[in-house]
């Protein structure tokens, strides 16, 4: 066990959480705002890229959505540890709370990438 700033993590926790909500929202747009650009597209490259970023955008919000749970109950886990070992956690939620952050940051950089690759559909199919 070891003594860890649990207040510190749960801050961690909900801050990946609120952002991984607005990334879930703009994405959501995004893939909205495809299918309207989609719609106006006749040539085979661009409808498989249109098609290439609706399944990204897909996979991506449900990747959102799963990362955003495991976090809720990591969150849980670091609360429930706190109370019943004296704001002791173990070396294993430590150790898991550090995975969730690579996880986070993985993601945050994979959307970020697509952002752009959205971006620069957007802006040859003009």
């Amino acid at each position: 066990m070891v003594t860890t700033d649990v207040a510190q993590l749960s801050r961690e926790c909900n801050a990946w959480r609120e952002t991984l909500r607005s990334y879930r929202d703009e994405f959501g747009q995004l893939k909205s705002r495809l299918q309207e650009v989609a719609g106006r597209q006749s040539q085979k490259e661009a409808l498989q890229e249109v098609e290439h970023l609706d399944n990204q955008f897909h996979i991506h919000l449900i990747n959102i959505h799963d990362l955003k749970q495991a976090i809720k109950g990591h969150d849980r886990r670091i609360t429930s540890e706190n109370s019943l070992n004296d704001g002791q956690i173990a070396d294993d939620t430590v150790t898991d709370h550090e995975h969730l952050y690579d996880d986070y940051q993985n993601l945050e950089h994979t959307l970020q990438d697509l952002r752009k690759e959205f971006a620069d559909f957007i802006s040859r199919a003009r």
